[in-house]
């Protein structure tokens, strides 16, 4: 994808790869500092088969290579090589701010029409601030849409936050193809990269995350934690208005 070459294309590679662990809800790669990316749960037509082609020989790789597997038709692949890029991202703190993803989309959508790829934690409270809410999820829950109702609602929404594994499953550029010009759009997650690279592609705002303590991430990784679980993060969010 082209969002992701452009990205890989301002990273430094002259590290060597550490480590690479990968839970069932969280992939970690320590390269020059820790990165995370969600694991994917649905692997599709790779179920059958090995979804990491190299598994066991991975840290033989340069982190060039690894980072570019973010291209990789298998998700899983997909997520190892972002979990790669968020390890080379030279984060400038100087634009970020720690803010919450769901607390920058209510203050922005409170009285607008809201959508949000995938089902977060914070769309309960969103509900009670946001004019009209909408959210897009595979894996579907109460009052949620499939994932084939994007292109009825992405158009009409004022506010629009897209999960970073939009990346990783290679759907981002479809889901911002979808999105109007004059909406305020917001990438979110452990798999959105801090890079200003997303500015140049419609988006107003990444909400990722800075791995402070890398110890205690992979140790929450490998015994299985989820997001909500881990420590040693802080959550970040740049803004392309600075």
């Amino acid at each position: 994808m082209k969002i992701i070459n452009d990205i890989l294309a301002t990273l430094e590679y002259e590290t060597p790869v550490k480590d690479i662990r990968m839970g069932p809800f969280q992939t970690a790669v320590v390269t020059r500092r820790c990165g995370l990316a969600s694991t994917p749960h649905d692997q599709g037509p790779h179920h059958k088969k090995s979804p990491v082609a190299d598994a066991g020989l991975l840290l033989e790789k340069d982190v060039q290579e690894l980072a570019s597997m973010a291209n990789s038709g298998s998700d899983v692949e997909a997520a190892i090589g972002m979990a790669t890029i968020n390890s080379l991202v030279e984060i400038d703190e100087k634009r970020c701010v720690k803010l919450n993803a769901g607390d920058l989309i209510a203050s922005k959508g409170e009285g607008k029409r809201v959508a949000i790829i995938g089902h977060f934690p914070f769309v309960k409270g969103l509900r009670q601030v946001a004019r009209e809410l909408w959210v897009i999820e595979k894996n579907l829950q109460e009052d949620d849409l499939a994932e084939n109702e994007s292109a009825n609602y992405l158009p009409k929404a004022d506010v629009i936050g897209i999960t970073g594994t939009a990346l990783t499953n290679h759907t981002i550029e479809y889901l911002l193809g979808l999105c109007s010009p004059a909406a305020y759009v917001v990438i979110l997650g452990g798999t959105a990269p801090l890079s200003p690279v997303l500015f140049d592609y419609g988006i107003d705002a990444v909400s990722g995350t800075k791995v402070i303590n890398t110890e205690a991430v992979l140790r929450y990784v490998s015994q299985g934690g989820t997001f909500r679980q881990i420590s040693g993060l802080e959550l970040l969010t740049m803004r392309k208005d600075g």
